[in-house]
């Protein structure tokens, strides 16, 4: 867990310098009293960054046109396709007829609702060492990219199947209404201690980036984000290499749990949903269990697993389930 203190501070004072010194003196001619300096550097950031928004950001609306970055911070998304569909596959270690079958099921239910789906393999992008499971981060910023049109996207793990057919991303889950009742609210980020809570006031119209906590804490398996501006800043921030690089151990989970917790601007557009809307888990050990109607199942141990292939033992039951109930649509 990663909790958002700072470091102690040293109790050994600083050697003494003469007025004169080089360090207090800001080049013209004059130097800024100790008490002062604390204050003075504050303006200073507080400007630098003010005059930064007022030149990448300041034409643009709180969420950048619901659909830029730069270059495309005027760009409004026609919503077309609605929905994008992104998983990363792993067919080495997955094998061909699972990753097939995991193929099948997105495009089934992405033909059933006029969604696209997006299929990156594992080793498509230049991770600089860090760990594979990285790899859905950068692939969801290609996909913002690929998918200008789209409104929303869901990634969602290569160890997992969409069950429920008749279930639609933009009006059971990201529609106002829905979203807010569902909403978990002044609670704490990362269970069960954390400091941080979730947003009491939030609206559903400031969410880009939905999310489910499991046992664990943070679940980065199965998330939406809107296409927006926030969108773009919040993965490539994510994706920033200090995060990559540092020894997290579980890697993307945990810079993830960090950054909401360090981060006020990512939390304020984040919204916590139950387990159950977008991430049940085929056991009960690790969070919520499937039951008849939820949207997806995932099959916790198999991804851990190291047989390969692996998946398809736990997937078996389910398959029959899903492709039933796409049958009788």
């Amino acid at each position: 867990m990663h909790l958002p203190y700072p470091k102690r501070k040293s109790s050994n004072a600083q050697p003494f310098l003469p007025r004169g010194s080089s360090s207090s003196r800001y080049g013209l001619g004059f130097s800024i009293p100790r008490r002062y300096r604390s204050q003075a550097f504050a303006g200073a950031t507080l400007f630098l960054i003010g005059l930064i928004w007022l030149l990448t950001r300041g034409g643009s609306s709180q969420h950048g046109g619901r659909g830029g970055s730069i270059g495309m911070a005027n760009h409004v998304p026609a919503g077309k396709p609605p929905v994008v569909v992104v998983t990363v596959v792993d067919e080495k270690r997955f094998g061909e007829r699972y990753t097939d079958l995991v193929k099948e099921n997105r495009r089934l239910y992405a033909e059933n609702h006029g969604y696209e789906t997006f299929f990156p393999k594992v080793g498509e992008y230049n991770l600089k060492g860090a760990p594979a499971s990285w790899t859905k981060v950068v692939a969801m910023r290609h996909a913002l990219t690929k998918f200008p049109d789209a409104t929303y996207f869901w990634y969602v793990d290569i160890d997992t199947f969409i069950m429920n057919p008749a279930l639609a991303i933009e009006r059971d889950i990201m529609s106002a209404a829905k979203l807010e009742a569902m909403m978990i609210v002044d609670k704490p980020v990362v269970p069960p201690d954390s400091i941080i809570h979730t947003f009491s006031h939030l609206k559903a119209e400031d969410v880009d980036f939905v999310v489910t906590q499991d046992k664990d804490g943070l679940a980065t398996n199965s998330w939406l984000v809107r296409n927006s501006e926030w969108s773009r800043f919040f993965l490539e921030t994510w994706f920033d290499p200090t995060y990559r690089s540092y020894n997290f151990q579980k890697a993307e989970t945990h810079a993830l749990e960090h950054i909401v917790q360090w981060h006020p601007t990512i939390l304020s557009n984040l919204a916590l949903v139950p387990q159950r809307v977008i991430n049940s888990y085929d056991k009960s050990e690790k969070g919520q269990e499937y039951s008849t109607g939820d949207l997806s199942v995932r099959f916790v141990k198999c991804a851990k697993s190291i047989k390969k292939p692996t998946c398809e033992t736990e997937a078996e039951p389910y398959a029959s389930v899903w492709r039933s109930a796409y049958r009788s649509q």
